[in-house]
């Protein structure tokens, strides 16, 4: 005989079921959170963007590799209709990915297997399974941007500028001469007021074109300081907060830096964000995770406390896990009032530096 109760005495049953027909996606995430292994994650990170959305946080969406060259830009530009992500730190090659479908330049859907030396002789570049060609996509998209540094120099020019508002002033431009604004993220952010971070000022094909508009006298200066300053702010002035993690890498760190940068460089009473949820491939074991799994986060304040109801970490894919989590929030949650933070940031910056000279 056992001396002591079982520890599962309160644990749900585990009941195998059926789908049934015309099962909902929001119904099929439900499905998934009654079975095991990283399905039961995808429901409780699903539950867990849920709470971000009807519990008024400010979500953070980090977006890291390709999946916006592959076409999923399309969910954030539905989370952006929805106010249900009011900041994002992306990649800038995915900013600059983005505009090809703004632009209606060609990116295709291809098969993995190919013969690299070939594509090359042909014009042809590719990420994994997508398509794309170097004179009709990529340095068509580079005068663009050359050319929004042309027509918008006088803006640009004034001072030292943070990525969110570069991208900022990008958005809007590409608003009124792209074909397809719809399609972009970038435009539906900055006509929504949602500043897009990069999580590097220079690791990418926009400052690449900057360097050679610098070189043929429009120099632009970027501010990787006030971009740290800026997203601290974000953090210290907006109350509740809720990450929303795509992979890892850098999109991933400068969102979580936030609180690091209020409470241990800044010297200022924080505690860091209440919740998030991540989705990646990467293991702790040899550092591709960041060497950051929520625990680690936890320490260097990045999170609050590691409380498994408020940090979900998943397993798997994102092009896989990330429409699951779409359709289930689309499907349960009422649209959301829009922040508009780039109006309230200038002003939440002050907030910030007064703080820090108290």
């Amino acid at each position: 005989m056992h001396k002591c109760k079982s520890h599962f005495a309160k644990a749900a049953d585990i009941v195998p079921v059926g789908l049934g027909k015309g099962i909902s996606a929001s119904r099929l995430v439900e499905y998934m959170g009654g079975t095991c292994f990283e399905a039961r994650n995808v429901f409780r990170a699903s539950r867990l963007f849920h709470k971000m959305i009807q519990g008024g946080d400010t979500i953070w969406l980090g977006i890291a590799g390709a999946g916006i060259a592959g076409g999923l830009g399309g969910l954030v530009v539905e989370l952006l209709g929805h106010n249900f992500v009011d900041v994002i730190c992306s990649t800038g090659a995915q900013v600059y990915h983005d505009l090809h479908f703004a632009f209606g330049l060609p990116v295709k859907s291809i098969h993995p297997a190919q013969d690299d030396n070939h594509l090359r002789t042909c014009g042809d570049t590719r990420i994994y399974d997508i398509g794309i060609r170097e004179k009709e996509t990529l340095e068509a998209q580079d005068e663009l941007l050359r050319q929004f540094v042309r027509d918008c120099y006088p803006n640009l020019s004034k001072k030292p500028l943070a990525s969110w508002e570069f991208n900022y002033q990008l958005g809007l431009w590409a608003a009124k001469k792209a074909k397809h604004p719809e399609r972009s993220f970038v435009i539906t952010a900055a006509l929504a007021k949602v500043p897009i971070f990069w999580d590097s000022m220079a690791n990418h094909s926009i400052t690449m074109n900057l360097a050679r508009t610098d070189l043929e006298g429009l120099p632009i200066t970027l501010s990787p300081q006030k971009d740290v300053l800026d997203s601290a702010a974000i953090a210290y002035a907006s109350g509740q907060t809720g990450f929303v993690e795509l992979g890892g890498g850098g999109p991933k760190n400068f969102i979580q830096q936030t609180g690091p940068t209020i409470s241990q460089i800044l010297n200022i009473d924080f505690e860091g964000a209440d919740r998030g949820l991540q989705i990646g491939t990467a293991v702790e074991r040899e550092g591709s995770l960041s060497s950051c799994t929520f625990g680690e986060a936890v320490t260097w304040g990045k999170y609050q406390s590691a409380d498994e109801d408020k940090l979900v970490q998943v397993w798997g894919e994102y092009s896989i896990i990330f429409p699951l989590l779409c359709a289930y929030v689309l499907d349960t949650c009422a649209t959301r009032p829009a922040q508009a933070i780039t109006d309230s940031l200038p002003s939440w910056t002050e907030k910030l530096k007064a703080a820090q000279c108290n």
